[in-house]
This record gives C-alpha cells, sequence and structure tokens, in this order.
C-alpha cells in the first residue's frame, strides 16, 4: 500500500499536468479562432475587392462603375482578376471606357421582370454603345435580334438626349428585350477614353445616363 506522503506530490503533479495541458489547448484554440478570422476577412475583402472594386481601382456615379485600369499592361492584381474572373476580352482604357450598371438610379436590383427608361445626354464621342446583357455576360436571345444601340444607330431627340426602354415587350422609339434574362447588366461603352463622363470638361458636367424605373410585374 502507497503511503499518503507519495499519493498527495503524485496527485498534485497529474493536476498541475492537467492544467497545464488544459492552458495549452485553450492557447491553441485561440490562436486557431484567430488565425481562422484572419483568413476568412482576408479571404472576404480580397473577393470584395476583385468583385465590386474600390476607390483605387474604379470610379463610381450612382449606379455605374468603370474599372480605371482595364485592359492595360500596367493594371493592379485585383483589375487583372475581375476581368479573368469574368472571361472577358477588354478594351484597354487607353482609348475606350465601359462603365457597367447591375441596378438602377435608386438602388434596385436591375431584373427582366421591371421596365426601365435609360436616359441621358448624347456623350458627343466619336463611337458609344449601350449593351444588355444577362447576370452571365450572355447576350439576351429575342425574335427581333436586338442587343444594343450604337451613336450610329440610335435615335437622338432633338435637345441632343437619347433614350432606351428595357422591356419584355416592345416599346415605341429605342427598345432593347429583356425576355426572361432575370438579373440585367447594362453596359455603357465609348471610345473617347480622353473625355471620361464621370469628369467635367470645359465647365459642361459629363453625366452617365439615369436608369429610371418604370414598373414591375
Amino acid at each position: 500500500m502507497l503511503s499518503h506522503s507519495l499519493i498527495g506530490p503524485a496527485h498534485l503533479f497529474l493536476h498541475n499536468a492537467q492544467k497545464r495541458v488544459s492552458a495549452l489547448i485553450n492557447l491553441l484554440g485561440d490562436w486557431a479562432l484567430f488565425i481562422g478570422v484572419v483568413l476568412i476577412a482576408g479571404l472576404l475583402s480580397s473577393w470584395y475587392m476583385i468583385d465590386s472594386g474600390v476607390l483605387l481601382t474604379t470610379e463610381r456615379e450612382g449606379p455605374w462603375v468603370t474599372w480605371t485600369s482595364a485592359g492595360r499592361a500596367d493594371a493592379d492584381p485585383y483589375t487583372r482578376a475581375h476581368f479573368a474572373r469574368l472571361g472577358t476580352l477588354q478594351l484597354t482604357t487607353v482609348i475606350a471606357r465601359s462603365y457597367v450598371a447591375y441596378s438602377n438610379s435608386d438602388g434596385g436590383t436591375l431584373h427582366s421582370s421591371c421596365d426601365y427608361l435609360v436616359e441621358g445626354p448624347e456623350p458627343g464621342t466619336s463611337w458609344w454603345s449601350i449593351t444588355v446583357f444577362d447576370s452571365k455576360g450572355a447576350l439576351i436571345a429575342n425574335p427581333v435580334e436586338r442587343y444594343t444601340f450604337t451613336s450610329q444607330s440610335i435615335a437622338i431627340r432633338p435637345n441632343g438626349t437619347f433614350s432606351v426602354a428595357l422591356s419584355r415587350e416592345a416599346r415605341p422609339e429605342n427598345w432593347l428585350p429583356t425576355g426572361g434574362a432575370g438579373s440585367l447588366t447594362l453596359v455603357f461603352t465609348t471610345l473617347d477614353a480622353r473625355a471620361p463622363l464621370l469628369t467635367s470638361q470645359a465647365g459642361q458636367e459629363k453625366t452617365l445616363p439615369e436608369i429610371r424605373l418604370i414598373k414591375c410585374r
């Protein structure tokens, strides 16, 4: 039979060892949680910078956003990753600018179940276009095979403005069919990159078109 003098130190040693192991496990757990939070935060922030961009990589006006270094040899990694993920070939911003909108001017997501009117001043650049895509970046199939308007094909009002209707049903004047595409993407492209639409020129404010919600079904 072991004496109480031997049991006491052994019990104290085991107790202290358990406390140290427990403290080590807690410490490792805290570090694992910290590293996990850092990794998740890093992945989320990187995804956001690639998907939506930040002030260093994009310019915005209302619902429109343009990537300032798209197609350039010196483009930042986030801009490169953004267009690599989309799988699209971009014109360099040295000669062109593309402005993309996923929502209307009030912030609602563009959707084919709603009708919209896109209105604005004629840009006055050498060439420009306005095109509607589905959420995957594909052209929307329609019986009249109408997908885009350009500065050469669009009807301009006498006051120098234009309007384009986005709707499932046919509309008078400039109409782009949206069918049953679901979420929509609107792209406004100008080849005169020397006069970007987000800045004023000769005291005249260059503004992008307003995307006005008309009604939803």
